[in-house]
């Protein structure tokens, strides 16, 4: 599935096409998708094909289409603080960019049924937080994931504002996935090819909204002897954050805020310089005449202005090799934070825990 828009040359370039192809709609999911670098979740070897509108699978490691996670980023309607359940949460990508905007009061939890797959989800999230520089510019909520079969959830698990399922969903198993609906949460999965939101209304009622057709492998539904009992999934504990651990939160959040204060009427953003546009120039040439023998015979010259032409072309093609960043400005926002957690008058411990123990 996928294919809807055209490819890009990194992820940048890839979110550009989703949001002219209005598969990205609003600034915030805008936000989360360019701070997650999509091949980041590839496979060394893969990260050629990371930017293309298609789905990707190795083993059991599976990346839906950039344009099915759009539409599914912007189906949920998420905001701050909101709970969000990920079933089949794969890669642990989209889970990460959920957790960009629910922030650090919200909740985030996945199940997956690989184990494998959880393993390099927990290593990829572990890079993100210790590595990626867009981890400080945004309130992150983390996710958890655990191992299991998303249809063997334990029957008295707490509800969510927000769930995704990432795996076809059979009729049978509609009323199984709304149960674990909070009233007033939307519940997005692929039912019958297509992707369809479910908005709870009440406490048995529901409205549904198709958005897109799609085609997902179907759910893995448990295989037992008779008589045998399922492995019930216990989905995370819902827990309440340490007085330590909102320090950090608000303290991070206050250096922030200060530095955008700082910042306001400034230059608060770096230009990457667009790319020079190369001149379509034409060869010139200057008729003149010789004789050979009694024949007066035209013949062409090229003058020294074609030469300062060509000279000049080639400037601007080399130019072009060093940077060719295409026609579209790229804003970079720089990143302080670091640098006021460091300037701070603490000891190196607590510095280096407001970090989250980040080497750069």
């Amino acid at each position: 599935m996928g294919g809807a828009v055209s490819a890009g040359e990194d992820n940048d370039d890839l979110i550009d096409n989703l949001k002219e192809a209005q598969y990205i709609r609003t600034d915030k999911v805008e936000q989360a998708f360019r701070a997650i670098d999509r091949g980041d979740y590839y496979l060394d070897g893969y990260r050629d094909n990371a930017y293309k509108d298609l789905a990707w699978k190795h083993g059991n490691i599976h990346l839906s289409a950039p344009c099915i996670y759009s539409e599914v980023m912007e189906a949920l309607k998420l905001q701050p603080g909101l709970s969000f359940l990920n079933l089949g949460s794969g890669t642990g990508y989209l889970s990460t960019m959920v957790g960009l905007i629910i922030g650090p009061f919200g909740v985030n939890h996945g199940v997956e049924l690989h184990t494998d797959v959880v393993e390099y989800a927990r290593e990829k999230l572990e890079d993100f937080i210790k590595n990626s520089d867009s981890f400080d510019k945004f309130e992150f909520c983390e996710p958890v994931f655990v191992v299991g079969n998303c249809l063997e959830i334990s029957a008295d698990s707490h509800q969510y504002d927000r769930i995704y399922c990432g795996a076809g969903v059979q009729k049978d198993h509609e009323n199984y996935m709304k149960v674990l609906l909070k009233i007033g949460g939307i519940l997005v999965m692929p039912i019958e090819d297509q992707l369809t939101q479910i908005t709870r209304t009440g406490q048995c009622s529901w409205e549904s909204k198709n958005i897109l057709a799609v085609s997902f492998a179907p759910l893995v539904q448990q295989s037992r002897a008779d008589g045998e009992k399922p492995d019930t999934v216990e989905l995370p504990l819902l827990t309440v954050r340490s007085l330590q651990d909102l320090s950090r939160v608000y303290i991070r959040r206050t250096l922030r805020d200060l530095d955008s204060e700082d910042s306001a009427g400034k230059e608060a953003v770096q230009r990457v310089p667009q790319k020079r546009k190369r001149r379509r120039c034409q060869r010139r040439r200057i008729n003149t005449y010789v004789f050979v023998g009694n024949q007066l015979i035209p013949q062409m010259v090229e003058s020294e202005e074609e030469e300062h032409v060509e000279e000049e072309q080639k400037e601007v093609e080399d130019e072009e090799e060093e940077r060719d960043i295409g026609d579209i400005e790229i804003l970079k926002q720089a990143n302080t934070l670091r640098d006021q957690i460091m300037a701070l008058p603490l000891p190196e411990s607590l510095k280096a825990y407001l970090l989250f123990y980040r080497e750069k």
